[in-house]
């Protein structure tokens, strides 16, 4: 709906001189925000700086808008502000993935939809030059619309995945790769000869066809990636709503929306390249979708039936008490039970027993960019405990326990010895060179988003704690006491 609003700006060229300043002033406080965001301890002055950013912008364009009714305008702001307010209010951690890939699919479709308004409408959007919209406007509309379809698509096919309304598998077609490259060369030509023509009856097939490959090629990109590379997925598809938004204000003469959508598109292009490094991936894999997915799964083949050892919260406590240093590793199933408050008590305990305790957060722990980050800072974790893979694995041989709740695919040993394994090359914790190793998981039934066993079940030093996270750190929480 912001978005909209700041599609409907006036052209730069009846626009006051002002204007492009307070809209600088918007861009420095949204950068602002983005180094504030980098870190949860400052996250909230982030999220702050990103509101006074988003306030001035948009109370810019309204003052200079004398297109749209402004009370129409005014009702719709309330009613988006309202909708999201509750959504807000009741949205749990667990879902926030799926929440973000939804938002993303509405900045693809707001930028397709502007994308068509101001093809249809161009006078409304001062678009034409001779009474026709040039070249190089049509040029960044089709670029516009395509990555807003794409993104569009593609976050709704996340969404499906990360809230369990569709298998998590990769769903891979034969000849994937020949089907996207050639979809998105089909794209670029038309988008040059949607630029070339003139006339609405000439271009109007061109841009169609431009819109109905987009979206089907944001399908077609996300369903051959599997869960366990969905963390990555939330991020591009951040950076490509961002250059939507981009190439939309390079259309309609919108500093705010281009260095908005700059910002975005880099940081998030940012993110997910120090993520593909995190997990061993290839970056342009990444963009041409199917990483990290081949013909063979591992998960397709029958587990084995192999011995473990189960114990008792009453166990898990009295190692707990003897140990001097615990490193506790967080996953998604720490989020589905909402354990985290019951971690930092368990954390605090421990710590006033004079154990040194560490929480060690991997690159894509969880359904999104720092999930594991934010539930521990809601649960009042210090920062200054919480350790990125590459600053705490060496530790692990020190540590008289790795205490994992809710992990799998990121201590799993797999990654670094089975070359048929579809995590083979992510970066792992090395949980298996601690001296004690406790495993929370509901059962032994049950195995990571990327479908494959964990050989650390089975380990001589594991001991599988199976039962509801949080039930069974409140219980080794009694048992200390």
């Amino acid at each position: 709906m912001i978005f909209s609003i700041l599609a409907g700006a006036a052209d730069a060229a009846s626009t006051p001189a002002w204007v492009p300043l307070a809209y600088l002033v918007s861009g420095v406080f949204f950068i602002l925000a983005l180094r504030g965001l980098s870190s949860p301890a400052t996250s909230r002055a982030g999220n702050r700086n990103g509101i006074i950013g988003m306030l001035i912008a948009v109370a810019t364009t309204l003052v200079t808008h004398d297109i749209a009714n402004i009370v129409e305008i005014g009702i719709a702001i309330a009613i988006g502000g309202l909708i999201g307010f509750t959504i807000a209010r009741r949205i749990a951690m667990t879902a926030m993935p799926e929440l973000v890939a939804g938002f993303h699919s509405l900045v693809g479709m707001a930028a397709v939809l502007v994308g068509w308004a101001a093809y249809l409408n161009p006078g409304a959007f001062g678009l034409l030059v001779d009474g026709a919209i040039s070249p190089v406007s049509k040029i960044e509309m089709g670029l516009g619309i395509a990555i807003g379809a794409i993104t569009f698509s593609g976050s709704v096919i996340a969404f499906a995945k990360l809230s369990g309304k569709m298998s998590g598998s990769p769903i891979l077609l034969p000849g994937r790769h020949i089907i996207n490259l050639g979809t998105l060369a089909a794209i670029i030509v038309l988008t040059g000869l949607f630029a070339a023509a003139t006339g609405p009856a000439a271009t109007l097939p061109f841009i169609v066809a431009v819109t109905v490959l987009a979206f089907a090629i944001g399908f077609l990109l996300i369903i051959p990636i599997g869960g366990a590379d969905m963390p990555v997925v939330v991020s591009m598809l951040n950076s490509y709503s961002g250059w939507a938004a981009a190439a939309m204000g390079f259309t309609l003469g919108n500093t705010a929306m281009i260095i908005t959508g700059a910002l975005v598109g880099s940081s998030g292009a940012i993110l997910s390249y120090i993520m593909c490094r995190a997990m061993n991936r290839s970056f342009i894999s990444v963009i041409a979708g199917g990483f990290g997915a081949d013909d063979s799964s591992g998960s397709a083949e029958p587990r084995e039936q192999r011995p473990y050892k189960q114990g008792s919260a009453e166990d898990a406590a009295y190692m707990l008490e003897q140990a001097e240093k615990v490193i506790i590793i967080p996953g998604y199933g720490m989020a589905v039970a909402q354990a985290q408050h019951a971690l930092r008590e368990m954390c605090d305990v421990l710590e006033e027993n004079g154990t040194e305790v560490k929480f060690a957060i991997h690159p894509v722990a969880g359904r999104m960019p720092g999930h594991m980050n934010v539930l521990l800072a809601e649960a009042s974790v210090d920062y200054d405990k919480v350790f990125e893979l590459e600053d705490i694995n060496s530790e692990f041989a020190q540590a008289d326990v790795a205490f994992i709740i809710g992990a799998n695919d990121v201590v799993n040993p797999a990654a670094k010895t089975d070359k048929s394994s579809p995590i083979y090359g992510m970066p792992v914790f090395d949980v298996d060179k601690a001296k004690q190793v406790f495993f929370i998981k509901r059962s032994m039934g049950g195995v990571g988003y990327a479908g494959v066993d964990n050989d650390v079940f089975y380990m001589d030093q594991t001991v599988m704690l199976l039962s509801d996270a949080k039930k069974m750190v409140e219980e080794i929480v009694k048992a200390l006491d």
